[in-house]
């Protein structure tokens, strides 16, 4: 399995309304991905900053996300609410219990 983070920090107060719009918008364009194994949205809301994790089944099927477009397309439309640019990391899963 693998994952993507995208780590930043919000502008204040738009956690909520970004992660409604995450839900709503890309989460449906996610499932339909092919390998798409889930993923979570961390919020620190003292510090506004978040990391979002995507899982996937193959190394392939997350790098297929990065050419297509997808991923660059959710960084754009959440440009309005951040207030930083977003670090995307990318990772094997090694261990997962």
């Amino acid at each position: 399995m693998y994952a993507r983070t995208g780590v930043s920090r919000m502008k204040p107060g738009k956690m909520d309304e970004a992660i409604a719009i995450y839900r709503d918008s890309v989460v449906p364009l996610l499932t339909q991905q092919r390998g798409f194994k889930g993923l979570y949205w961390l919020a620190d809301r003292k510090t506004d900053k978040y990391t979002v994790i995507t899982l996937w089944e193959s190394e392939a099927d997350m790098t297929a996300t990065e050419t297509s477009g997808l991923l660059q397309e959710v960084i754009s439309k959440f440009a309005p609410f951040v207030a930083e640019q977003t670090a995307i990391d990318r990772y094997e899963v090694a261990l997962q219990a």
